[in-house]
């Protein structure tokens, strides 16, 4: 007979790692898709690429995304409105901040799990 090993715990660290990646990639892909230019971070500080768009997939695209890049970029748009500001700031900035959305996630998404388990 198998036995049936528990599964290993996703570490915070773990966690964290994956959601900044995903989240730069995100915004990479979002604003090379609906953006003119392929960039991580919008040259005219144009923080919700698409939205203003005459092509129609490329508006309706920004619609459906527009609320995850508002949580993702929304907090710190205003602070970045320099039409060409230093990327290493970009980056630090964004990840600290990234970095405690996926902390904030991870707690909330183990105490789901904790209480599951009970």
């Amino acid at each position: 007979m198998e036995t049936i090993k528990p599964r290993k715990r996703f570490s915070m660290t773990n966690f964290i790692i994956v959601f900044v990646i995903s989240a730069f990639a995100f915004q990479f892909i979002s604003n090379s898709v609906l953006g003119p230019e392929v960039r991580l971070f919008p040259a005219n500080g144009d923080w919700f690429p698409g939205s203003a768009s005459l092509v129609a997939w490329k508006s309706t695209l920004a619609a459906i995304i527009y609320p995850i890049k508002l949580v993702l970029v929304g907090p710190l748009s205003p602070v970045f409105n320099d039409p060409d500001p230093a990327p290493p700031i970009l980056l630090f900035a964004f990840s600290l901040y990234w970095t405690a959305i996926a902390s904030v996630l991870y707690y909330i998404i183990s105490k789901i799990f904790a209480r599951k388990k009970h």
